[in-house]
């Protein structure tokens, strides 16, 4: 009787990791350099979508996460490890920077003014990158999931860049709803 329930057993393990990702429309999303992701979410505002690998053995996370935006515009994901919303937020930026260069900083928002610059966040960023293609950003990390959890909140944004600096976003509509939670290993999220 035990030998028979295994491959049950395994069989919804299989369905639980793969069904999450089946569900999502970001499926076909392709990335440069053959870069490939386990899952999937599309986020729901913003047209935003986040891709991801999660590592259990060190508690990190291979993301890419990719949104549709003017050139002259920025880009942001950010993991929220104390709240949910922008205060708090530990974002990646991108954008085209003063050099006309696409550039990827990282930046915690502790206020609603801030002066955004490269800066640390408060957990470990290995690997930070980001490009401009066919009239989207993409950021790619690899990030440490903040108190070694699996289920953080995340907000995302999209806004405006002056002098090579981004400088705020819309104050309605999707751009102040778009925040969830994700699991990194589920593949399970909720957004606004």
């Amino acid at each position: 009787m035990a030998a028979l329930m295994r491959p049950a057993i395994l069989l919804s393990l299989i369905i639980s990791l793969i069904l999450p990702c089946l569900a999502q429309n970001c499926l076909n999303d392709t990335f440069s350099n053959n870069r490939l992701y386990t899952l999937c979410s599309s986020l729901g505002r913003l047209n935003a979508t986040l891709h991801w690998t999660y590592h259990p053995s060190n508690g990190t996370a291979d993301i890419a996460y990719s949104a549709p935006q003017e050139s002259s515009g920025f880009v942001a994901w950010a993991i929220n490890p104390s709240s949910s919303g922008m205060i708090g937020a530990n974002a990646i930026l991108a954008f085209y920077d003063s050099t006309a260069a696409v550039t990827a900083i990282t930046y915690e928002f502790s206020n609603y003014t801030p002066s955004v610059r490269d800066s640390n966040l408060s957990f470990r960023v290995y690997s930070r990158e980001a490009e401009y293609s066919d009239g989207k950003y993409t950021i790619y990390a690899t990030v440490a999931l903040p108190g070694n959890r699996t289920t953080l909140n995340t907000v995302w944004q999209a806004g405006q860049v002056s002098g090579g600096v981004p400088v705020g976003h819309a104050l309605s509509g999707d751009n102040i709803k778009s925040m969830g939670s994700t699991d990194f290993l589920t593949g399970e999220s909720s957004g606004s």
